[in-house]
């Protein structure tokens, strides 16, 4: 089956849901001819999911008038890498995107089977784990001239695991006011030669606790 006809069958299964997408695409579209936007397409699986949804962001930005489909100046895509599967296909991702942000919230229980919220299977629900650091450092790498990676979540907040996320490749970091002047210290005071060695060291880690050990120095 060829790409084309793979992201029309993405397409085709909004079903209803499709005309509500394009009429907010298309308000996207033209407040970003008076403003600089980006735009994050959230939960995306597959690079067919991510096909479609440059595609009907295009189909918007023709029926505000820009010709063949082109976004305006400053106009930002991206998409949230928060799905084990589609972190595994950053590289690909990157070439459709101009930002990647890792929602480390949701990619933490979802490669460790460990739902937010559920209390039953909290203690498992942890980002330091090794298995999830390979993931964003999968992102991370994945990065172009093109393509920057961010994170979003708890883990941006935590001084010490910001500082492992700077040394993993990430170089932009959501978090709540009041974290800023904490994280900024952190990083401020540790090396970019320091924060890869530790990113290196905790990518051989069998465990969070023995990254969490790992990370005590710095707090």
């Amino acid at each position: 089956m060829e790409a084309s006809e793979r992201i029309d069958e993405r397409i085709a299964e909004l079903g209803d849901w499709r005309g509500e997408l394009i009429a907010r695409l298309r308000a996207l579209v033209r407040a970003g001819k008076q403003h600089p936007i980006t735009v994050l397409f959230p939960m995306v699986t597959t690079i067919d999911e991510l096909r479609a949804a440059r595609a009907l962001l295009a189909e918007a930005a023709t029926e505000v008038g820009s010709p063949s489909g082109d976004l305006p100046p400053g106009f930002e895509v991206g998409a949230m890498a928060e799905v084990p599967g589609f972190a595994l296909h950053a590289r690909a991702a990157a070439a459709l995107v101009d930002l990647l942000s890792i929602g480390t919230n949701d990619l933490t229980q979802y490669t460790l089977a460990a739902e937010r919220g559920n209390a039953d299977v909290a203690a498992l629900a942890d980002s330091l784990d090794p298995s999830v650091l390979h993931l964003i450092a999968e992102v991370a790498n994945a990065a172009t001239s093109r393509a920057r990676v961010a994170v979003c979540g708890e883990m941006a907040a935590t001084p010490a695991a910001a500082v492992l996320l700077v040394g993993l490749g990430v170089r932009e970091l959501s978090m709540t006011p009041r974290a800023i002047p904490a994280i900024k210290d952190a990083i401020r005071s540790t090396s970019a030669n320091k924060a890869k060695q530790l990113a290196a060291l905790a990518l051989h880690r069998d465990s969070a606790a023995s990254v969490r050990a790992l990370l005590s120095d710095l707090e």
